[in-house]
């Protein structure tokens, strides 16, 4: 297939992309959210003195 047929092909392809427009069940995307956000909360602990430190410093002129 030569170049301009391949590059019409993805041009088709990308715009049938952008203009479709599936039905969407908000009610299961509702659920969906409700169950995710329990699961993404961050329990990990913050150290403040992991702010101080540079991660470069070790690359710093010392002069």
């Amino acid at each position: 297939m030569g170049r301009g047929r391949q590059r019409a092909k993805h041009a088709k392809i990308a715009r049938d992309l952008k203009y479709f427009s599936p039905d969407t069940n908000y009610r299961e995307l509702e659920q969906e959210l409700a169950t995710k956000s329990d699961v993404a909360t961050d329990t990990r602990k913050h150290d403040a003195a992991d702010d101080d430190e540079d991660e470069w410093n070790s690359w710093s002129d010392s002069r």
